[in-house]
């Protein structure tokens, strides 16, 4: 399986290596996946804002705001970046139990928290297009992603969606596409990753 990109560092305590990010093409299959892309794409929000002001600019991803800030990544992730960002719904994270989320967002679970939360972050930008493109060319193992958690993803395509499964074998779909930010993209996802 491939590694789809790791960079610098989320906050100075985080280290990533460093590889290339998949390139965007423009063959006749790269048109046909970009297309597909469009299709999926949704609404979406200008550049201008960082990716946290557009997930506050978002009312269906307010409790993604409140973890950020629980968290204490909403500085990190309004810095330069670039990031790709996988954002669970509201709904998404009502699908974890109440007692788990309230944990994870009490001081208590703060490290957790910024586990789960830094598990949906990958270093550099990635538009749909190219991940398409990279998870095709990696065949039915999937695409490996590595996240700013240092824990993998593997994406695939189901249906024509983009399809994310975490280590514990659940599994996200991506439901909007290439929400743009001043420092990166935003990709929203219809469930809460967790990492090992």
């Amino acid at each position: 399986m491939k590694t789809l990109m790791t960079g610098a560092a989320l906050a100075a305590a985080l280290t990533l290596a460093a590889c290339d990010a998949p390139a965007e093409t423009t063959t006749p299959a790269a048109t046909d996946d970009m297309a597909m892309a469009e299709e999926t794409a949704g609404d979406t929000t200008p550049a201008g804002g960082t990716i946290v002001e557009l997930a506050q600019s978002n009312a269906d991803l307010s409790t993604l705001v409140s973890a950020v800030q629980a968290a204490d990544l909403g500085t990190t992730l309004s810095g330069a970046g670039p990031f790709t960002v996988f954002a669970p719904t509201n709904a998404a994270f009502e699908a974890v139990p109440q007692a788990a989320r309230d944990q994870l967002m009490s001081p208590a679970g703060k490290q957790d928290l910024t586990g789960i939360l830094t598990y949906h972050v990958v270093a550099g930008e990635t538009m749909s297009p190219a991940l398409i493109t990279a998870i095709e060319g990696a065949g039915d193992a999937g695409y490996t992603i590595k996240t700013v958690n240092g824990a993998n993803l593997t994406a695939t395509l189901e249906g024509g969606k983009v399809v994310l499964t975490d280590a514990a074998g659940n599994k996200a779909t991506v439901t909007q596409t290439d929400v743009d930010a001043s420092n990166g993209v935003v990709h929203v996802i219809d469930k809460v990753l967790m990492p090992e």
